[in-house]
């Protein structure tokens, strides 16, 4: 599978591909505050991107509010403000795309004017009704994730009739929304840790071919979370070993983007496991 994006071709079947993590928040589950206090500290997060494309990353994603279970909506101006600073100065320092997480058109259209290239979008273009619309203005590229209700009440006890075919279901129904905004860059999330229980996320790791089916790269974001603490209780800055373990299974299951915050010992894994498929022919 070749995804051809702004110039840019990617070799789907040649390796994985990894995306790090810049949280510019007070309040993410694994890493608020990191870069984040009463302003964003550029320094550092200009230093860490720099090292993360060092050590193999493919895409910089930056996101500037918490979407991590119970976390409250913060205004548009608040996200502008802690991420347009940030994605002005790295587009300079870095020379691998730029996503923007975020659901708000607001924040999507100042990002992709100051340089970002790809709309994360954790609602699948549902949340704003202009998100597609100006992400297809733009001429970005765009991922697309499943979420059951809202960061704040997701994790609410979720129940499905089936996860696999309702996740798939919902991904198809955002690539129509993208698709009839003239969006073909696309990219799908199933979405893990997003109103699910352990079962569900792991259904979703065990099922990831069903949703290479349609053609577009899988993005897996499991880097940290909480459902690797149900398996073996683990705080969150030392669930490295759990999240290499997900990402290395998701890739043999049809996974080929992962989201991490620790780039480097991802990347070597995946290596590994892109070693191991090719000699298998997967």
């Amino acid at each position: 599978m070749i995804f051809n994006f702004n110039n840019r071709s990617y070799d789907l079947n040649a390796r994985s591909y990894v995306m790090g993590i810049l949280n510019i928040t007070p309040d993410s589950f694994s890493d608020g505050g990191k870069y984040y206090s009463l302003k964003p500290d550029l320094d550092k997060i200009l230093k860490d991107a720099e090292q993360m494309q060092k050590d193999g990353a493919d895409f910089i994603d930056v996101g500037g509010e918490s979407s991590r279970p119970g976390a409250e909506e913060i205004s548009i101006s608040e996200e502008l403000d802690r991420v347009i600073p940030v994605i002005e100065k790295l587009k300079h320092v870095i020379d691998i795309p730029i996503s923007i997480d975020t659901y708000k058109s607001g924040v999507a259209e100042e990002a992709l004017k100051a340089g970002a290239e790809i709309v994360n979008d954790i609602s699948g273009f549902r949340f704003d009704d202009r998100i597609a619309e100006v992400t297809s203005k733009y001429n970005a590229s765009c991922i697309l994730m499943h979420i059951k209700g809202t960061p704040k009440d997701m994790q609410i006890n979720p129940v499905y009739d089936n996860v696999v075919d309702d996740v798939y279901n919902y991904l198809s129904e955002s690539i129509e929304i993208a698709g009839k905004n003239k969006i073909n860059q696309i990219i799908i999330d199933v979405g893990i840790g997003f109103g699910k229980t352990l079962k569900h996320n792991l259904e979703l790791i065990n099922n990831l071919k069903r949703f290479s089916e349609p053609g577009y790269p899988v993005l897996i974001g499991l880097s940290n979370k909480s459902f690797i603490d149900k398996i073996f209780p683990t705080p969150v800055n030392e669930r490295l070993a759990g999240t290499i373990a997900g990402n290395c299974v998701s890739a043999l299951n049809g996974g080929n983007i992962f989201r991490v915050h620790n780039v480097l010992d991802n990347v070597r894994a995946l290596k590994v496991i892109d070693a191991i498929k090719a000699e298998r022919n997967i």
